[in-house]
């Protein structure tokens, strides 16, 4: 038995008793840093584990799974906790067809049963490239495509067929490439969006034939590039979707963002797609300066990315996208030849970092249950910082959010401002998501802004605990 296999089963025989675990703690206490507002600690949030979460749109990812830059046995403890409901897996041609025409997917299968076991629906981006039919490619044909080579295409859609075929009843959904709109994941040639969505008309068939409810996931774009995105709309991408995905990393989580995803809907529209979901389908922060990956020459520091986390994922529940993931789950120690520091654990050791708590916090309030609104909240006496406002409903009790999109590497201090919100609430409280603290608001004339989102609702719709 391989030694991942072992340390699977090994988990999986205390998979019960992990339900009667106590939740992981938030940060330590500490002073409570909005003394000068007036506000009082009541209790913190109670967060909730996947498992007892019904339906959410939140998601997490277990991406590089191909390239085994981690080991996936070792966060199933902390996602269990978590409370997210979806986990986007890469599935790694090359690491399941080694010899042509044998699949081997044991790997995959522990992830998947891995996950489900603790209550998180896997999703799969199907993909990269397999150096047996690709000679030029390295041993991982990360980003190396098929549509060159006739033989390597047949080798594709077998691979596909048999991927579909294994995973019937327990995946359905399936994301077609990864930012096939860069070179680095578009070789050997130069990116073409007929070419890749010829790729998905090639490939969507194969995974409907075996599984009919299947869930066809289009573009997974780095970035948001409407220009792409028309030309693949214009070659007939929209009638094999069923979702389009993308990935927009950017400093200020909100630059430019709205725009973005209000383009992408009306290219949408204008190509009678208008029944196509979006997914924010990968976007992180690293909680260090330094490393590989995107956003790696910015000073970020673990409290700074989970503000990162919080705005990001906020967002896209304000723009109402369907699904959105934080990549990633733990920090990829090796990703080329150094650490890509977005994980929510940490890589060293598997612990988790502030922005998993965050995450937490978020994932027990924004379940299923909770959906935008568009009530009354307002903002004034923040000066010249911008503000941003959300509102939700949640079992019929309003949230209101607040917070201004200032650049996360100055540290802003928070600021005294008067907020206004629709509805009279009978005991009014704020959420602070960073830390799970819940405060009892006597005042809305002097509550903080800060440069991530805060939460008021009336004190009921927080479920409190230790």
């Amino acid at each position: 038995m391989n030694p991942s296999r072992r340390a699977f089963i090994k988990w999986s025989a205390g998979a019960a008793a992990l339900a009667a675990v106590k939740p992981f703690s938030l940060w330590a206490d500490t002073a409570n840093p909005f003394a000068g507002f007036g506000l009082t600690a009541v209790g913190k949030l109670k967060t909730r584990p996947s498992s007892a979460i019904k339906a959410s749109p939140l998601s997490v990812g277990y991406e590089t799974l191909d390239r085994q830059h981690f080991d996936p046995v070792k966060t199933y403890q902390h996602a269990a906790q978590l409370g997210v409901k979806w986990a986007r897996c890469q599935t790694g041609w090359a690491r399941t067809e080694k010899t042509r025409g044998q699949y081997d997917f044991a790997w995959l299968d522990e992830v998947v049963d891995g996950l489900l076991k603790i209550g998180i629906q896997p999703w799969f981006n199907l993909g990269y490239g397999n150096p047996l039919y690709t000679p030029k490619a390295d041993a991982t044909a990360v980003g190396w495509v098929p549509v060159f080579d006739e033989v390597a295409m047949d080798g594709w859609k077998n691979f596909t067929a048999k991927i579909a075929e294994h995973f019937k009843g327990r995946v359905r959904h399936y994301e077609i490439w990864n930012e096939p709109n860069i070179t680095a994941f578009w070789k050997p040639g130069k990116p073409d969006a007929a070419a890749y969505a010829k790729l998905v008309k090639d490939t969507a068939p194969i995974i409907r034939q075996r599984v009919p409810d299947a869930v066809i996931i289009g573009c997974a774009f780095a970035r948001v590039p409407l220009d792409y995105l028309k030309k693949c709309l214009d070659a007939g991408l929209a009638e094999h979707v069923d979702v389009v995905s993308y990935h927009p990393y950017r400093e200020v989580p909100e630059a430019g963002y709205e725009e973005d995803v209000r383009g992408v809907r009306e290219l949408l529209v204008q190509h009678n797609g208008s029944r196509i979901k979006l997914w924010q389908g990968e976007c992180g922060c690293p909680s260090q300066k330094g490393g590989a990956g995107a956003l790696s020459k910015t000073d970020w520091n673990e409290t700074r990315q989970a503000k990162w986390l919080l705005r990001r994922i906020v967002s896209d529940l304000r723009m109402e996208v369907e699904l959105t993931s934080y990549f990633l789950i733990v920090d990829l120690v090796g990703y080329r030849g150094s650490t890509n520091w977005k994980g929510l654990l940490r890589g060293s050791d598997y612990t988790p970092k502030p922005a998993f708590f965050a995450y937490q916090n978020l994932c027990a309030l924004f379940d299923a249950e909770t959906r935008k609104a568009d009530l009354q909240v307002k903002v004034e006496g923040a000066g010249d910082a911008a503000v941003v406002t959300a509102s939700f409903q949640r079992r019929g009790q309003p949230l209101y959010l607040f917070w201004t999109p200032a650049d996360l590497t100055k540290d802003v201090p928070p600021q005294k401002v008067t907020v206004t919100v629709g509805d009279k609430l009978k005991s009014p409280a704020l959420l602070d998501p960073l830390s799970g603290r819940v405060y009892r608001i006597t005042k809305f004339d002097a509550l903080p802004l800060t440069d991530y989102p805060l939460v008021i609702a009336d004190k009921t719709a927080f479920q409190t605990g230790n």
